[in-house]
């Protein structure tokens, strides 16, 4: 990956998210550097604001996004997340940034973030993308489907909230870069939530919803223990 081309690309990125709508408040000061300290006097989006006269230059920098992460796992994929528990810096200012790294046929599953919009970036690799609306209003119609395959320079955005995925589907490593409308957009993967849940969800509930036998159920809680 040139230099200059991952540089561009987090550029756009920021850009992006910066330009759009975010879910946050908006900042009434310049920064609010976020601190662990209750005895600090203000309090904004979750957070415990340093004192001003205290912020200094590293509070934001966050290092590291042009290393891979270790994508040696079940689903060969993983998220590198710089939201404002990484990077304090963020706090108010609605935007965040992740880097995805993907192994071959590796799989970032179906997931929500409920608090941000997504815009993908893709710097190496190709990937097959979607996302999947809310539910009709009409009972009868179904949920629709938006596909692509994505390839380096191209760029794919998740509506906030809706369920979405990415999936390698070459032999090679793929890697994007991720911005968010949000300092902190969260993360809800569909099957950890609903099949690895704690205490479990009701196996009588999921047969019933996914309209199977309680035993395949039980088989695919036991896989998320």
């Amino acid at each position: 990956m040139k230099m200059g081309f991952g540089i561009c690309a987090i550029v756009l990125v920021f850009s992006w998210a910066s330009m759009a709508y975010a879910s946050d408040p908006g900042q009434l000061q310049d920064f609010c550097v976020a601190v662990p300290d209750a005895s600090s006097a203000v309090f904004v989006n979750g957070k415990f604001c340093k004192n001003p006269n205290m912020v200094v230059a590293d509070d934001f920098l966050r290092q590291g996004l042009n290393k891979a992460g270790n994508t040696s796992n079940q689903v060969g994929s993983v998220v590198t997340a710089v939201n404002v528990n990484q990077l304090p810096g963020l706090n108010t200012l609605g935007v965040s940034l992740a880097r995805l790294d993907f192994a071959p046929y590796g799989i970032n599953p179906p997931h929500t973030h409920p608090r941000a919009t997504e815009a993908l970036l893709l710097m190496e690799g190709t990937l097959y993308v979607g996302f999947v609306t809310s539910n009709p209003a009409n009972a009868t119609q179904k949920n629709k489907l938006f596909t692509k395959y994505l390839y380096p320079g191209d760029v794919f955005v998740f509506p906030q909230g809706l369920i979405h995925f990415q999936l390698n589907v070459g032999k090679t490593n793929a890697v994007g870069f991720a911005g968010f409308g949000s300092q902190n957009p969260g993360t809800i993967t569909i099957a950890n939530a609903v099949f690895g849940s704690d205490p479990k969800i009701n196996p009588d509930v999921l047969a019933k919803a996914f309209r199977v036998e309680k035993n395949i159920i039980d088989y695919i809680q036991a896989q998320f223990n």
